[in-house]
């Protein structure tokens, strides 16, 4: 079970984040969590929304470059060496991770967003090891 990732490209100039973040405040979008990558000339900024289909649809009606990916939404148990547990599982499949980032989700545990390169079978390695996983309708 996957969620669906926003990702926008942005140039790396004043106002840009507040203009995409506007433009899905006023569409009624609500966001679940964010992460901005950047580089001197340019930024990807990566969200999890509630209609994430309608909100890539809102930015790309307003001239941004957006998609949609899926990721795994992992819940990391709250002890020492979890976060290391699920990664070196991850690692000794020979699945790469692409990038992660955190959630802004109650409940127990800390909610992760991981991107790999094959997320069928890292999902299924996780949920193996007793590891809950989310879907959209947890975002809900």
């Amino acid at each position: 079970m996957f969620v669906k990732q926003i990702s926008v490209f942005l140039e790396n100039s004043e106002g840009r984040l507040d203009e995409v973040l506007k433009i899905l405040s006023q569409g009624g979008i609500d966001l679940v969590s964010a992460c901005v990558a950047d580089t001197m000339e340019y930024g990807i900024l990566r969200l999890l929304a509630k209609e994430p289909d309608r909100a890539r649809q809102l930015l790309k009606d307003a001239g941004f470059s957006a998609r949609i990916d899926e990721v795994i939404a992992v819940v990391v148990p709250d002890a020492v060496g979890s976060f290391a547990k699920v990664v070196s599982m991850i690692h000794a499949a020979g699945i790469n991770i692409s990038y992660i980032y955190g959630l802004s989700l109650n409940g127990a545990g800390a909610p992760i967003a991981v991107k790999t390169d094959d997320n069928s079978k890292a999902e299924a390695i996780i949920r193996a090891a007793g590891i809950k996983t989310l879907g959209m309708e947890d975002l809900q």
